[in-house]
């Protein structure tokens, strides 16, 4: 039982819901728990004080709190993991290029609920410096409003509407940095040592010399190395991102305090969902490469269960890009499952879709998903297809060995690919952070430019635009149904096409992944009704997917996933098991018509009372002698009832 588990039976026991009453009985759960971790990374013998510092801090967090919140807060404990259901679909979104600022957004909110979408990740709103800026990621403040999306009021306006329409937000903290110009770094600048140790700062290089021996650089080719001499300073300063980008020293333990201060305030807004950025690096040690450091995870399950006594209706998820095995412990493990992060993107899933694609294969995607550990029962995934950010190469060597491939020659494949080296490929994307030294790099572009359709369009080849549109519904029916929260970038449900303006402007050409952040094309959204365009198929087929997912609980997330072997490589195969009901996906990932053996399919018992209905096409589905045919790029959902 983890202690959200705890917290609801606690909640279930009270006959008056008073959330004063009700924040102590959590307090006092937790007391002990939090106690632990605290000292587990502060010495009690030195840092007894500061502990008393944060008993005090909780209660006045608490009392900060607007009461309709604390109010849904206990609504949400007795909702228990409202987070799993079927009902769940996100969109992740820039607001200024979907329409203009929180107050355009607000507007559009009627296009996203016919969609079927609940749930948004507003990429960062907070105030940043002009020019380079990471995005946003780069945080001068981090519960205001940058003026080019609006006010605090119209935010909380937006977020009150949301609330109304029983609609979810999602907001990143950007945990382990500020920007170069957040007041904390201005006072470190100005010669403050209280807030030089709030940040990795030194007078000379013989430290970061130390760090840099074992620390990877993040961005080798814009930003490389770890460290910066600030001149203004007169001190070096640990950027493991870009120079602009200060990491947060947090063995101070005054920098945690005043962060969970900070996180508070942020989701006194109406956040539902954290979105805890860069995680993976928040702990730093001289001699290793201060990423996935057991302290860090000490640190998020503090930060966890210190909002779980103030705001226990809002949650984590990990925004940790790492290797499977890694990113499964980010939900906790051992005593402490469940009491990190309750939801982690599923970036294996995401970048092994496209190994598929580009392979027309499946052995690797088997072999990586039957290999990864599994999740808390109380925790999911959010699976997507693509995001703000690039595509990475992180699949384990041992695995594509196994598949009688070179690891280093096979990656080259991918890149060349997808990044226009091979005239026979249909993708038109774009390299990010190449390394010519080592032959790494990523991928950049939008799911459609990187599924055919920009090329498609280009050269008006109807048969490259067909199998594009059919690639794009057949990697979205997958994340659609995969056990988790689905999270469709915007602009992808419409087959929006890369975005090369970005390489005008001075700020944003050297980064091609504003390659995938386009502008909202209302011009295009307006003419949907009309059949005959791709990206018409495109949304009607999701809008359809959407609402099938929503109208069957086989499809909340209750560890109900089972991977099945189809015998066929180039068909990749799972199922939703329910009590009463299943699902079984199937799905093949060549050009060309597929057929696999049905002996299996029956004994699941999918053709033991007729011909099942693929939900997809509507359609009821059959096999010819013992096989089953599946069609070049399709994807069927058959319903077992």
């Amino acid at each position: 039982m983890n202690q959200a588990t705890a917290h609801r039976l606690i909640s279930s026991t009270v006959e008056e819901k008073n959330p004063g009453n009700l924040f102590d009985l959590r307090f006092y759960a937790n007391l002990g728990y939090v106690q632990h971790l605290f000292y587990s990374l502060y010495p009690e013998e030195k840092y007894k004080a500061v502990f008393q510092d944060l008993l005090s801090l909780l209660p006045k967090l608490f009392a900060s709190r607007p009461e309709e919140l604390k109010f849904q807060d206990l609504q949400r404990l007795s909702d228990g993991n409202w987070y799993q259901s079927e009902q769940m679909v996100g969109m992740q979104l820039y607001v200024e290029h979907f329409n203009k600022n929180l107050k355009g957004l607000k507007e559009k909110l009627p296009y996203l609920k016919d969609l079927g979408i609940n749930f948004l990740h507003l990429m960062p709103i907070s105030p940043r410096p002009k020019g380079e800026n990471d995005g946003g990621y780069a945080v001068n403040s981090y519960h205001g409003v940058d003026k080019k999306y609006g006010t605090t009021k119209e935010l909380l306006s937006l977020t009150k509407e949301l609330r109304k329409q029983d609609m979810f937000l999602m907001l990143d903290f950007v945990v382990n940095h500020t920007s170069d110009e957040f007041s904390w770094a201005k006072k470190a600048k100005a010669g403050n040592k209280k807030y030089q140790e709030y940040y990795y700062t030194f007078s000379d290089d013989t430290i970061p010399k130390e760090y840099e021996k074992c620390m990877p650089e993040v961005f080798p080719e814009t930003s490389p190395g770890n460290f910066t001499y600030d001149l203004e300073m007169n001190r070096w300063v640990m950027t493991v991102f870009n120079s602009y980008q200060w990491d947060l020293n947090y063995t101070n333990p005054e920098v945690f305090l005043e962060m969970l201060t900070n996180l508070v305030k942020m989701i006194n807004q109406g956040v539902d969902v954290v979105r805890f950025d860069a995680l993976a690096f928040l702990w730093k040690k001289m001699g290793t490469i201060s990423q996935n450091l057991p302290e860090s995870h000490t640190l998020i399950s503090l930060f966890r269960m210190c909002l779980q006594i103030i705001a226990p209706g809002t949650i984590f998820l990990a925004e940790a890009i790492v290797a499977p095995t890694e990113i499964v412990k980010y939900f906790g493990e051992d005593f402490g499952a469940g009491n990190e992060c309750e939801i982690a993107y599923n970036a294996s899933l995401m970048a092994l879709l496209w190994n598929s694609i580009a392979t027309k294969k499946t052995g690797l995607l088997y072999e990586s998903l039957t290999n990864i550990p599994n999740k808390p029962q109380d925790c999911t995934w959010i699976n997507y297809i693509r995001c703000h950010d690039d595509i990475g190469l992180g699949y384990e060597n041992d695995f594509i060995k196994k598949m009688g491939w070179d690891p280093q020659q096979h990656r080259t494949f991918l890149l060349d690919y997808y990044c226009q080296n091979l005239d026979w490929s249909p993708a038109t994307g774009m390299l990010f952070m190449y390394n010519p030294k080592t032959g790494d790099g990523r991928i950049t572009g939008s799911a459609a430019s990187l599924l055919g359709l920009e090329k498609g369009i280009s050269s008006k080849n109807g048969e490259l635009i067909e199998e594009a549109v059919s690639k794009i519904i057949l990697l979205h029916g997958i994340v659609l149904a995969y056990g988790g929260i689905p999270m469709i970038y915007a602009g992808d449900e419409i087959g929006t096409l890369n975005d090369y303006s970005f390489q005008e402007d001075a700020d944003k050409k050297g980064d091609s992944r504003w390659v995938n952040r386009p502008k909202q094309d209302w011009n295009m959204i307006s003419n949907l009704d009309d059949k005959k365009l791709p990206q018409s198929k495109i949304f009607h087929t999701l809008k359809k997917l959407i609402a099938i997912r929503r109208k069957n609980s086989v499809f909340a997330d209750q560890n109900n996933l089972v991977i099945h072997h189809t015998g066929n490589n180039h068909v990749f195969a799972f199922e939703r098991t329910g009590e009463n009901d299943g699902l079984l996906v199937l799905c093949n990932f060549d050009e060309k018509q597929q057929v696999v053996e049905s002996s299996w399919m029956m004994k699941l018992g999918y053709f033991t009372k007729g011909e099942p209905k693929d939900l997809v096409s509507g359609k009821k589905v059959a096999f010819n002698s013992g096989l089953f045919t599946l069609s070049p790029y399709q994807v069927l959902w058959l319903k077992r009832d």
